[in-house]
Order: structure tokens, then sequence, then C-alpha cells
């Protein structure tokens, strides 16, 4: 009994200080997501990477109708036509239908790798925005990505504003 008291009395002396530091402190939240989804200069970085990669796009829908096309034709025709055509159809198919998947696989590598060079810019941008924030309005820190915050804690508009070359609203 008088070892769980000793236990209980050290755990509550060793956890005081830290609580008074965090109800002294002044603590902010940022929803990186948000930012990535919402903010002005992510929107921008979207447009830019539909408009870089809309042409392979559209060549890879063509030759995904163009396999399709095939596939009908053999399905209809594989019946009634002679074995040594059927098999060059079948070939053909096989070849145009691997080329399209090599095609399609780098195409979402590439889309892939610029994405993230894009939002990567972005992401800095808002990190550099952040610091700003937290040094000119005194935070002690301020957290990215919470499972839950107080609404009064989120900088998360602050930041996406500032992206966006507003000014942002006096604090709370």
């Amino acid at each position: 009994m008088l070892r769980t008291f000793l236990l209980a009395a050290a755990a509550l002396c060793l956890a005081t200080p830290a609580a008074q530091v965090f109800a002294q402190g002044k603590i902010g939240v940022v929803q990186i997501e948000r930012i990535v989804r919402d903010s002005a200069p992510a929107m921008r970085a979207q447009k830019k990477l539909e408009v870089e990669f809309s042409k392979r796009e559209a060549e890879l829908a063509k030759v995904a109708d163009q396999i399709k096309r095939l596939q009908d034709e053999l399905e209809k025709d594989a019946v009634t036509m002679p074995e040594a055509q059927r098999r060059t159809k079948e070939r053909d198919f096989g070849e145009l239908n691997r080329d399209f998947q090599r095609k399609q696989r780098e195409y979402r590598e590439d889309v892939n790798q610029r994405r993230n060079e894009e939002l990567g810019q972005v992401i800095e941008q808002a990190n550099r925005i952040i610091r700003q924030i937290a040094e000119s309005e005194k935070y002690d820190i301020i957290f990215q990505e919470a499972a839950y915050a107080n609404p009064r804690i989120d900088i998360t508009d602050k930041v996406i504003k500032a992206l966006d070359g507003k000014p942002p609203a006096a604090t709370k």
C-alpha cells in the first residue's frame, strides 16, 4: 500500500512540471493534408500536372480502346477464323497488351514522381510559413497531423491564406 502511494506521488511529481509547461505554452496544429489539397499553390501544381500528362493519358486511352476492339474481334471471330490467323491476332493482342501495361506503369511512376516534386515544393513553402507564424505569434510548438485538435489551436487556415498570398487573420 505504501509502495503504491509512493509510486503515485513520484509519478505526480514527474508529471506536474511537464503539465505546467504545456499549460503555459502556446500550442498549434497544422493539417498538411488540407494544405496540399486546398491551397492555391497545390491546385496550381495539380493543374500543371494535368496539362503536362494529358497527352500521354490520351495516348494510353487510345491504346486501351485498340486493345478492347482487338479483344472483342478475337472473341467474336476466333471460332471461324483460320488457326494461323487466330494465333497471329492472339500474339498481336498479347504484345499490345504487354506494351500497354508497361507504358501505363511508366506513366503512373512519372506522374507520382512529378506530383511528389511539385507537392514537395508546396510543403517546403508551407513549412517556411509555419515557422514564420510560430516565430511572429510566439508559438512554443506546432504539431503536424494530429488525430484530433481543438479548432481554436488549428492554424491550417492561416497557413493556407498565407500560401494563397492573403493576409492572415488576427490570432484568436
